[in-house]
């Protein structure tokens, strides 16, 4: 599975239990690792960073979680367990796309869409899918593009508009799947009043092999509107919010002979220097990457 883009959810004070939560839902997991400020989960083989520290903002329906199911009682199982203490956003039903569907936001606040069908061809399970509202409602074709022309091994695997009696505005986009290297994001847009949009409680974490790869990522991802914010996070100009670290973080940043001096210097930094990093020891925005690979 490649893990070389992943998701991250701020779950401030509730880690721990969020990720036996997540766990007991999906079956097919484990703990990559665990510290107090971060617990790193496989399910199905990808990564799923949940952090105990950082940004306010909590999760909302602008970044869901797509999750394919091969059978309608796989689905039903899912949603059984997430709807607890958590709120139904489409209810579990039979619906014209899949023989079972439903969109809940679960108690963390996380939404996830259970979708009946076979798994993608890169054979991934969850799916972040981007639904962009309010002001940057018609921009998911055109964030598509600049998506799959930065990153490597990308590609659009398609684009359905809506049309005049889907309810939205002829030509936004109904759904949208891309990859970019090789992880597979889906895209739509939404010119309802949502009284939501982006936020730093969900981002995407892109590991990088060398400083050349994260001084690309950095300027494209934060140019034209973006921003900088502290320790390798960023947000994009369509407000996405995005980590980019070197692959190596987690080893260079727990040894044990080199510790003490760097953890200023990394908080300190916006965008990640790898030279600057080979002096350091594990932080709030660093813990997590250690032995996840």
């Amino acid at each position: 599975m490649n893990n070389s883009i992943y998701p991250c959810l701020v779950l401030k004070g509730k880690v721990a239990e969020a990720a036996d939560f997540y766990l007991d839902v999906f079956g097919e997991g484990k703990v990559v690792h665990t510290s107090p400020f971060v617990i790193l989960l496989a399910l199905s083989g990808q990564n799923l960073m949940l952090l105990n520290d950082g940004p306010s903002s909590l999760p909302n329906p602008a970044i869901s979680f797509m999750v394919i199911s091969e059978s309608p009682e796989e689905t039903e199982a899912y949603w059984n367990k997430l709807i607890v203490k958590g709120k139904a956003l489409m209810p579990l039903d039979s619906y014209d796309w899949s023989s079972k569907y439903g969109w809940v936001a679960d108690q963390y606040g996380v939404s996830w869409q259970l979708y009946t069908g076979g798994r993608n061809s890169g054979n991934q399970k969850f799916c972040p899918t981007l639904m962009f509202t309010g002001t940057g409602a018609g921009k998911a074709a055109e964030a598509i593009q600049f998506y799959t022309s930065l990153f490597p091994q990308s590609t659009l695997e398609g684009i359905m508009k809506y049309a005049e009696e889907d309810g939205d505005i002829t030509g936004f986009v109904k759904h949208g799947q891309f990859k970019i290297n090789n992880f597979t994001i889906m895209a739509m847009d939404s010119s309802a009043a949502h009284g939501f949009s982006f936020n730093e409680a969900v981002s995407l974490v892109v590991n990088c092999d060398t400083q050349a790869e994260i001084d690309m990522y950095w300027e494209q991802l934060s140019a034209n509107g973006g921003k900088e914010v502290a320790c390798g996070w960023l947000t994009d100009r369509y407000g996405i919010s995005w980590q980019v670290v070197p692959g190596e973080l987690g080893k260079l940043l727990t040894d044990p002979e080199k510790g003490e001096r760097a953890i200023q210097a990394l908080m300190k930094m916006k965008k990640l220097v790898i030279a600057d990093l080979e002096n350091a020891r594990p932080c709030i925005l660093s813990l997590y990457f250690a032995d996840y690979q």
